[in-house]
């Protein structure tokens, strides 16, 4: 979807023309020859002059006919641009940086997750992905100066040098930052391009703008939708978070015009702490922009239109005119530290979309997935490596494959073969907003289960999710029955199982109050007990308890075989609690957790974990090795050794577990001449059975 530029009334376009010249409508109605009532009339909207008058405006004003003609803004030229700092507060208060930069790390894995889901909530064309891009690009010599010069770095250097100080965590950040440009003559830029979204938007102030929510306000969210991810106008902090400068520009393609124009909207922000310059308390925050003349906002920085060689300099331009905003992080860094090279920030970007996005980057076999991702890597301009498109069937296979089947219709209420993905629904009881009607809403979440890949190295984990289908919460599900398979399974709540009922956007409003700023868990906060009515955080606690039993249900189905082997099984697994009086029988070992591979010779190794009930007397098992197939009966193979682990021995080919013991381990290796395939053929399933 293509932007395109329409007009401003005339009248708000002439009288802001005057403002930035200073000039007054009585000299202007002197340089046309008319009354000032007549320009009277028309900056107040009464009256628009004729075209050949508008000519005439233009050649008074000193800018080209068409923009008359058009009632546009002009383009700003980089001589007209300045840095704009924040004069410090006249109460004596200092900030050391800003407070909302602490709820994340300065973590490129955060950045990813919180700026895409941003752009997510701002689609613009809901039957086409949004396509977000990202890239980094170091810059040194020659590249690095010229940079420089279109930022204006000699100008605000001296407002990073004294804020640069060992006082506060703020400061040490910046000194850092400033040292490795100097000592490497290089610095890095991360650019987060988004397209097919709503553009920033609105003029630059006002509550319904926003431009001014993202680059002017704190904690404004300004989401429009209830699907939104974002909730608590935190996430975009992490863009200047993630500069080691605190420093972003900013380039909007818009979706509605303003000022008459659409594309190369520009701004810069820069966060710094108090600091003292020449004499002057700064409170820290600065603008980059065209200077403001509204009365009122004299001497502020406002958003300018550029040209292509303005955004070039700044490495800004965008492709085409699809609507949609590029944000420029200046001096960007992974403060966690385990990302230090150029490949490494490249592989943990790309690592970190398909973790968070792998769902909305999944599509059904005949639509277009929600989200489209890549990652490129640049140096001087030269590409270093090539545009990356994240694929989420490569880095969630089992996940991938079990929302896909889902949404081709094609999950089934119980497998026959372990290639099949099961469905069921889990209920989650949506109570009342305070001051609303009292009617509690029932939501039907989709609980999805596959089997876990070979290579899979956390299996047995639950994925939730709502909206736009981002990941919120991942848990591992434990107590699982015994000779569980391998599994992942995925929650779709609210939005996100595709429906577009009422109990879908009440449970969708339901889990998004229950988010905290993170929005990685459902659970209470303070959105959830001020807008719901007493009860809800039980709701929320029931919902957790009733999906992790939803999975263990449907791991627990077991293949339909018509041979014996699972009738014996059971009666197998069935460990005897027959005694005098009326006691419960006791719960059994649960094998909770198995590991393993094939060695050069062709033979399994595995490390299983088992979870004991405690009790007095220890436990008598004997493990059972099968090979995994998707029909009949698993073929049983033989041990060719047992190890015992922690709180275990063994005896005779029967493990017996220690007394009061709650968790034990074994390895085994099996045998290949008991093999029917080869080792690498086949997956392996232990099962534990009732000691002989």
């Amino acid at each position: 979807m293509e932007a395109t530029d329409q007009r401003q009334d005339f009248g708000a376009w002439l009288e802001k023309q005057l403002r930035l010249r200073r000039m007054t409508q009585s000299a202007l109605a002197e340089a046309l020859a008319v009354t000032p009532a007549a320009v009277s009339a028309w900056a107040t909207g009464r009256a628009e002059p004729r075209e050949d008058r508008k000519r005439a405006i233009a050649a008074a004003l000193g800018v080209d006919e068409d923009t008359v003609l058009r009632h546009a803004a002009e383009v700003v030229s980089s001589s007209a641009l300045k840095w704009h700092h924040r004069p410090a507060h006249r109460d004596g208060g200092r900030e050391f940086g800003n407070a909302a930069a602490f709820a994340f790390d300065a973590d490129l894995a955060v950045l990813a997750r919180e700026a895409t889901q941003n752009s997510l909530d701002e689609q613009l064309d809901p039957q086409s992905p949004v396509r977000v891009r990202y890239t980094l690009e170091e810059l040194s010599g020659e590249h690095l100066r010229t940079f420089l010069d279109a930022l204006q770095w000699d100008e605000i250097r001296p407002h990073f040098e004294a804020s640069a100080t060992g006082r506060h965590k703020v400061g040490r950040v910046i000194a850092e930052g400033l040292r490795e440009m100097t000592e490497s003559d290089s610095l890095l830029l991360l650019r987060v391009d988004d397209y097919n979204c709503t553009g920033l938007t609105g003029p630059d102030y006002g509550d319904d703008s926003k431009f001014a929510a993202v680059l002017r306000d704190q904690l404004n969210s300004h989401k429009g939708n209830s699907t939104a991810g974002g909730s608590y106008g935190l996430g975009k902090i992490t863009l200047w978070a993630t500069s080691r400068l605190g420093l972003v520009l900013v380039n909007s393609t818009l979706s509605q015009s303003h000022e008459g124009r659409t594309t190369r909207r520009l701004y810069g922000r820069l966060e710094l702490p108090w600091h003292n310059k020449g004499g002057q308390d700064f409170a820290g925050l600065a603008g980059f922009g065209e200077t403001d003349t509204e009365p009122g906002r004299e001497g502020t920085a406002r958003s300018w239109w550029a040209d292509a060689t303005t955004t070039g300099a700044l490495h800004l331009e965008r492709e085409g005119r699809d609507p949609g905003t590029s944000f420029l992080v200046v001096g960007a860094h992974d403060a966690a530290g385990d990302a230090q090279t150029l490949r490494e920030m490249h592989e943990k970007l790309v690592r970190a979309l398909a973790d968070n996005f792998w769902a909305a980057m999944t599509a059904a076999r005949d639509s277009s997935p929600v989200l489209e991702a890549s990652v490129t890597t640049l140096r001087n301009g030269n590409v270093v490596i090539p545009e990356q498109r994240v694929d989420p069937a490569v880095y969630q296979p089992a996940r991938t494959r079990a929302l896909s089947a889902y949404l081709n219709g094609e999950a089934v209420e119980q497998r026959t073969d372990t290639s099949q993905v099961a469905v069921a629904y889990v209920p989650l009881q949506v109570p009342p907003e305070k001051g609303g009607p009292r009617k509690n809403e029932e939501h039907k979440a989709v609980l999805l289960v596959t089997a876990a890949d070979d290579d899979d190295r956390e299996p047995n984990r639950l994925v939730c999710m709502r909206g736009n289908r981002m990941t919120v919460m991942t848990r591992r599900v434990t107590d699982l029955p015994l000779g569980a398979d391998a599994f992942q399974a995925v929650l779709l709540a609210g939005r996100a199982t595709g429906s577009h009922d009422p109990d879908a956007r009440a449970a969708e409003q339901f889990l998004r109050a229950s988010e905290p700023p993170e929005h990685n868990d459902w659970t209470k906060t303070e959105d959830l007990v001020t807008t719901y009515v007493r009860g809800a955080r039980q709701r929320i606690e029931d919902f957790r308890k009733e999906m992790l039993v939803a999975v263990r249900v449907l791991v627990g189905r077991r293949e339909q075989v018509k041979t014996g082997g699972p009738a014996v099984l059971r009666e197998l697994l069935r460990i005897d609690a027959h005694t005098t009086g009326a006691r419960r029988p006791e719960r059994y070992p649960v094998v909770r957790h198995v590991e393993g591979s094939v060695d050069a010779r062709g033979a399994w190794n595995v490390r299983v974990e088992v979870k004991l009930p405690r009790r007095t007397d220890p436990w008598s098992m004997t493990p059972t090795a099968r090979f995994d197939v998707r029909s009949g009966s698993k073929p049983a193979i033989s041990w060719a050794k047992l190890i015992a682990g922690e709180n275990c021995r063994v005896e005779s080919g029967v493990l017996h577990f220690e007394a009061g013991a709650t968790s034990a381990s074994f390895e085994g290796v099996t045998d290949m001449s008991s093999h029917p395939v080869t080792g690498r053929m086949a997956r392996v399933v232990v099962d534990l059975q009732k000691g002989r």
